[in-house]
């Protein structure tokens, strides 16, 4: 029996909220990995892999809060946590790998290419490996058609936001592509919601919680972590100028300024004219 499902059981409530998180998870993330081109290269790891984990989870969080207004009609959904948990770990893995490319060889050619579609399958993974984990009484399947335009649309956006981390520097830069990214991130997950067809089997429907009573505990993790995040990313000024915290090789401690060298060519030119002129001094002398 063919299943009617609704995926704005709250109107625009959980879309507009999921949209809020994606942008969230996307300005930290942009941030972070700003930050990590401009730190010394032993704290560039560590900027990366928060930017990661915060993109990871935004994202995440975003899929699970629209999926609180997924409903089928006379089929409660109930969701399997080691899954919906892998889909995290699936979505902070495969980010971070495309994003520690793009911190390292820059986002320019065939480091930005290779970052962008590790990325943009990371997110695409996630969305899929976390609709693998509902339980309900039917089974699911997908248009392939609108499945390839979501992972598309997950690809373009990943590389955008990626480019965007290594060629904008200001902070309102930052926020205009976040806000991009995540548009581009939410109209992934309803594209790749529109695919979605759903066979019921026949029998009694089963008793069950509401979907955002069994995703609401499972949220609490993530947003914890996304609001630590935002603490460390607004308490640090750097973020914000968007200049090296390194001082100039002149500046550091211990290490000399750098004195011009006496073979300059206008010392050079001096020198050449005082020996000219002592020699034209000279010359009256010697005859």
């Amino acid at each position: 029996m063919q299943g009617t499902v609704d995926g704005f059981s709250y109107g625009l409530v959980t879309p507009l909220v999921a949209y809020v998180m994606a942008c969230l998870g996307g300005a930290l993330g942009l941030r972070c990995t700003t930050r990590a081109r401009l730190v010394a290269h032993s704290w560039r790891p560590g900027w990366l892999a928060l930017g990661s984990a915060a993109i990871g989870s935004g994202i995440w969080t975003m899929h699970f809060i629209a999926m609180m207004g997924f409903t089928i009609e006379n089929a409660p959904i109930h969701y399997d946590k080691p899954t919906t948990y892998a889909s995290l770990g699936v979505a902070i893995v495969m980010v971070g790998i495309g994003i520690f490319i793009v911190g390292y060889r820059g986002a320019t050619g065939t480091a930005l290419f290779t970052g962008g579609t590790i990325t943009g399958l990371g997110i695409a993974s996630m969305h899929y490996l976390g609709m693998a984990g509902m339980r309900f009484n039917g089974t699911m399947d997908y248009n392939t058609f609108t499945v390839s335009i979501s992972v598309a649309i997950a690809m373009a956006a990943a590389t955008a936001a990626l480019w965007a981390a290594g060629q904008i520097r200001g902070f309102l830069w930052s926020v205009g592509a976040s806000l991009v990214m995540g548009l581009a991130v939410t109209g992934m997950h309803y594209t790749g919601m529109a695919a979605v067809n759903v066979h019921l089997h026949t029998g009694a429907p089963t008793p069950g919680d509401a979907p955002a009573a069994l995703l609401a505990p499972m949220l609490i993790g993530p947003l914890a972590f996304l609001c630590l995040a935002g603490i460390v990313v607004v308490f640090d000024p750097l973020m914000v100028m968007g200049r090296p915290d390194w001082p100039p090789v002149e500046h550091k401690p211990g290490v000399p300024a750098h004195q011009p060298s006496a073979h300059t060519p206008g010392r050079t030119r001096l020198r050449t004219r005082r020996q000219v002129a002592h020699r034209e001094a000279r010359t009256p002398q010697n005859r």
